[in-house]
């Protein structure tokens, strides 16, 4: 089997010997654009997916992260790992990762509020990374709805910019809007792979 492997591979080598070397892929991508407002933008793209957006001041943030907890009846809510403690407000049953919920644990919860690591405007994508104030990835991908608080410095305009600013080394998952999935028969389906529900709230 070696030897056949080797036959067909130096045939291979041989027929493409003549072969020109392929050019550098250039890799100096636009990321000059501007908008004259990016958070709008990222309202606007990331309503688009269906999901809920709301724009809030810095010191709205509990009030509105409890609003859209009671608006959605959720009473028991994981807080990620790194979640800033005003952010874990009253009237709900807050439980933690630590030590990691087993997947049955994370079927029966009402949802899950994390932070990001980027947002990207052009697209209405959130970007999560694992870190601090996400936790792993199961935290947003088993429980049927996940809120998302997006800083305004967290938000940029394209996706060469928060490829520039990603540890590409950390498990990176891209959120455009709630989990949804279309049948052959074009029948949207919401929740198969991920939350059903998707609120963001934009501080800033």
């Amino acid at each position: 089997m070696a030897d056949a492997r080797a036959e067909i591979l130096g045939r291979v080598r041989t027929a493409l010997r003549d072969r020109p070397v392929a050019e550098p892929v250039p890799r100096d991508y636009d990321r000059t654009r501007e908008y004259p407002d990016v958070l709008a933008l990222a309202a606007e793209r990331i309503a688009d997916y269906r999901a809920e957006v709301l724009r809030v001041p810095p010191g709205d943030v509990p009030r509105a992260i409890e609003s859209a907890l009671s608006g959605r009846g959720a009473r028991t809510v994981i807080a990620a790992p790194g979640l800033p403690r005003e952010w874990q407000v009253p009237g709900v049953r807050w439980l933690t990762d630590e030590p990691p919920l087993a997947v049955d644990e994370l079927d029966t919860v009402d949802g899950v509020v994390t932070g990001c690591a980027l947002t990207i405007a052009e697209t209405g994508t959130i970007v999560l990374d694992g870190g601090a104030t996400q936790g792993r990835r199961a935290l947003t991908l088993v429980p049927d709805y996940h809120l998302c608080v997006v800083r305004a410095e967290q938000v940029v305009a394209t996706v060469p910019e928060a490829v520039a600013r990603l540890d590409g080394t950390r498990p990176l998952t891209f959120v455009s809007g709630p989990s949804a999935t279309s049948d052959i028969e074009l029948d949207r389906v919401e929740g198969v792979h991920g939350p059903r529900t998707l609120d963001v709230l934009i501080v800033g």
